[in-house]
């Protein structure tokens, strides 16, 4: 759709089919339609539960370099946004509306260089409990990366992130799953 047309429709080739409310747990049908909910885990087991996220950094030709050797213009850039995704996947259920808060046991943010202009955040986090920390692990692993930019923006504004996404997750009902071509290997830091 352009921003221009607002009578444009998607491409259908391009929609998911529509799942309907029994199929989604945050979904409700009623009398009104169908509403979204809360999922009520009260009856669950705990277990223990974890999930490992990434987040891209793309910098342009030679601004990581400068990063990593100097830090950026605000001060020492792995260590603050380390901090704020830990803040971030422990203040989850306040920014997104369906989440359960949990009693995190650990959350860890992590650094690798992943080329010559990119920098990958990983965001491990662990509970045990009666849900997953899939989107705990998502969101530390994406203000970390908006916190990259927000301390290099002085440096360069043609950084930009490249992508969220979960790479594996353990416990609960459905069991362990990984993102397919994962191949697990525990990130390395940048040591800035």
């Amino acid at each position: 759709m352009s921003q221009t047309d607002s009578t444009a429709q998607p491409d259908p080739q391009n929609i998911a089919p529509e799942a309907s409310a029994g199929e989604l747990s945050h979904l409700r049908s009623g009398p009104d339609g169908t509403t979204s909910q809360m999922v009520d885990v009260g009856s669950k087991p705990s277990t223990d539960r974890r999930a490992l996220a990434r987040a891209a950094v793309d910098f342009p030709l030679g601004r990581l370099d400068q990063v990593l050797a100097r830090g950026g213009p605000k001060g020492p850039v792995e260590e603050v946004a380390r901090v704020a995704g830990i803040l971030a996947a422990k203040r989850t259920p306040e920014l997104i509306p369906m989440c359960h808060s949990l009693g995190l046991d650990h959350v860890e943010v992590e650094f690798e260089r992943a080329g010559p202009d990119r920098l990958e955040i990983y965001c491990s986090a662990a509970c045990r409990g009666r849900t997953g920390v899939e989107m705990e692990a998502m969101t530390g692993a994406a203000l970390a990366a908006l916190t990259v930019y927000d301390m290099v923006k002085g440096l360069d504004k043609g950084v930009r992130l490249a992508g969220v996404e979960l790479l594996e997750k353990s416990g609960g009902r459905s069991g362990n799953w990984s993102r397919p071509g994962w191949n697990g290997r525990a990130p390395v830091t940048t040591g800035e």
